[in-house]
């Protein structure tokens, strides 16, 4: 009796983290990078005018170095992951274009 008093306070123990209602943590990974940030962005910069808006790159590729990659992701518990992304191309380094999720707001006329 006794083991089985055991045995079942460790299945209720053990499957507790899946029963609905239960608190999934939020999960933010990476750089967070706003539409204000990619609207201060201009062809010409330098390196270090880019780095002062955006913060270091999360991803530095080796054989490349005129190629910052940010990237940031968010899972808010059990809904599906979001990701944004955004890479940098330099050229001489100077800030020459930058492709992904972000787009530059048009001006207001």
């Amino acid at each position: 009796m006794r083991k089985l008093l055991i045995s079942m306070a460790a299945v209720a123990i053990l499957s507790g983290c899946s029963f609905p209602g239960v608190h999934k943590i939020d999960i933010p990974q990476g750089n967070i990078v706003t539409q204000e940030m990619i609207d201060q962005l201009r062809p010409g910069m330098s390196r270090s005018q880019v780095r002062f808006i955006m913060g270091t790159p999360l991803l530095l590729d080796t054989f490349n170095r005129d190629r910052w990659d940010y990237l940031y992701s968010y899972q808010d518990g059990d809904e599906p992951r979001e990701q944004e992304r955004i890479s940098l191309f330099f050229k001489d380094d100077r800030l020459t274009r930058f492709s992904g999720d972000f787009r530059p707001t048009p001006p207001s006329n």
